[in-house]
Parts: structure tokens; C-alpha cells; sequence
């Protein structure tokens, strides 16, 4: 209680004082791009993640834009310690995404390597999975999907070298006849979500379907 005096929880767009398990206040929250995807029709997330990979549904929760609102929100995430912020996502996500008794097998996010992973001190995506999975009761498994190679973030990378097949990653152990809801934090390229999904579907007899928080417009 003290602390919350001292030091109150703070909008991370306008600075303005909120509640401690709110991200942004109620006027700044009115400018976040929602993308009101549908899961199952045809949307850009999906015509994209299509012309690498079949994939089955997607579905983008807010529009990354360079400059607004919604890159505060997933740098927030990423760089600056704030795990619960992945909570606060899923909850948006929970209220916007339904999956109308046809729930994937298994949520699985994309690793991180254990070196940036100890750097970071977590991985940005599993509070977001594990909040989701209770949510809809669906088991997630963090460990499925291995990343074999170090790189640097993707946000520091410049556009050719996000195209380069840098992320490698390998499957863990046997699976088939699945399907899998693939989670990542921004669509830019798809070449992460790709890279994972091939590995997944030729693993076996499986299904692919996605979810990120942003999609990079």
C-alpha cells in the first residue's frame, strides 16, 4: 500500500496515475488500434501467415504502428521489465477472441534462446499463453518448440536481415494429429511464425493456427 503511494502505477502513454492492474487510462486505452479480426473468415493476418505456410485461423489482436500507442504497449512488454503487461494483453485478447467450442490442442509460443532468455529474466510471451490457457482451458506446453541459435532482437534488426532464415528452431518430441495455436508478440515478416509452423506441421499429421499481439501495418 505505502508503495503504491510512493511510487502509483502510471498510464504508459500520458503519465497519468491508474488503477495497479491497469496498462493505460481510459482516454488513452479509446486510442489503441483493435483490429476486430475475425478468427475464422479471411483477414490480413491470415492472408499473410497463407502465402508462407497453410495455416488454419489467425487472428492479430491491435495494430502495430511505428509510432503509436500500441509499440509503447509491446515495448512496455519486452524491454522494460513489465511481465504482467502479457496478462493485460490476454485479457484483451479473451474479450475479443472466440473460439466457439472449436478450441486448439495446445497453445504453443515462440522461445526464446536461454541466453536472452537470462538476459531478459523472462520470456515475454508465457504470463500471455498460461492467462489464455486458463481462460479457455486449453493446455500450452513452453517447451514443444526450441530456439538453436542467438540473435538480436528483432526490432533492432533491419528489414533484409529479419528476411534471412537467422531463427532456427527444432521440435522437442513427438506430436501429430494436433492442433496448434502458434503465439508470437508482432507479425512483421511471418518469417519466425513460418520457420515454427513447418516444423510443427511436418512433425506429423497436424494443424496450424495463430495469434499475435500486434500485427505490424
Amino acid at each position: 500500500m505505502i508503495l503504491e503511494v510512493l511510487f502509483p502505477n502510471r498510464c504508459i502513454h500520458c503519465n497519468r496515475i491508474i488503477d495497479p492492474e491497469l496498462l493505460v487510462c481510459d482516454l488513452c486505452f479509446s486510442q489503441i488500434h483493435f483490429t476486430h479480426y475475425n478468427y475464422f473468415e479471411n483477414n490480413p493476418i491470415k492472408e499473410k501467415c497463407s502465402l508462407l505456410f497453410p495455416v488454419e485461423n489467425a487472428f492479430a489482436l491491435i495494430q502495430f504502428e511505428k509510432e503509436g500507442l500500441s509499440r509503447k504497449i509491446i515495448h512496455d512488454l519486452k524491454y522494460r521489465n513489465r511481465e504482467k503487461t502479457g496478462k493485460i494483453l490476454a485479457d484483451w485478447t479473451t474479450d475479443r477472441l472466440d473460439f466457439r467450442d472449436e478450441n486448439p490442442d495446445l497453445l504453443v509460443s515462440v522461445p526464446l534462446h536461454p541466453r536472452k532468455l537470462r538476459e531478459r529474466g523472462y520470456n515475454q510471451l508465457h504470463l500471455f499463453t498460461e492467462t489464455l490457457s486458463e481462460f479457455y482451458d486449453i493446455p500450452f506446453d513452453h517447451e514443444l518448440v526450441k530456439r538453436n541459435h542467438y540473435s538480436k532482437a528483432q526490432a533492432l534488426k533491419d528489414k533484409k536481415h529479419r528476411l534471412e532464415s537467422t531463427h532456427m528452431f527444432s521440435i522437442t518430441q513427438s506430436i501429430t494429429g494436433k492442433h496448434i495455436l502458434l503465439i508470437d508478440d508482432v507479425f512483421t515478416t511471418g518469417n519466425t511464425v513460418s520457420s515454427i509452423a513447418w516444423k510443427i506441421l511436418n512433425a506429423g499429421d497436424n494443424r496450424v493456427s495463430v495469434l499475435v499481439m500486434a500485427e505490424d501495418v
